[in-house]
């Protein structure tokens, strides 16, 4: 399966186009990684613990989305946009979603 942010895909011809697909997943994150995180705030440098949970997500997202994509026929998923966002009443919870459309190219 070809991802891609792009709307074409170079060299190839697109002959369906399914439709859009998304792929959404909601992640916590816990009291100890706020501490840390809070630490790294004030000593600065980077939060390897986030930085894992953001490509966690990340990656939960992409993979729903390629597997609706697959379902539908498409052998690729084109104009790939992926968002995020904090959720729930203190902000405690991280959404991602990623979504394009789904093509069959040769």
């Amino acid at each position: 399966m070809l991802l891609s942010t792009t709307n074409i895909i170079e060299g190839k011809t697109i002959t369906t186009y399914y439709g859009i697909v998304s792929g959404e997943t909601i992640i916590g994150a816990n009291i100890f990684k706020d501490i840390f995180a809070g630490i790294r705030d004030i000593i600065g440098g980077r939060s390897n613990s986030y930085e894992k949970v953001l490509r966690e997500a990340k990656d939960t997202a992409l993979k729903e989305m390629t597997e609706q994509a697959m379902r539908m026929g498409a052998n690729a998923v084109i104009g790939i946009d992926i968002d995020y966002e904090t959720v729930g009443s203190n902000g405690s919870m991280l959404m991602v979603t990623a979504c394009g459309t789904a093509v069959f190219y040769q």
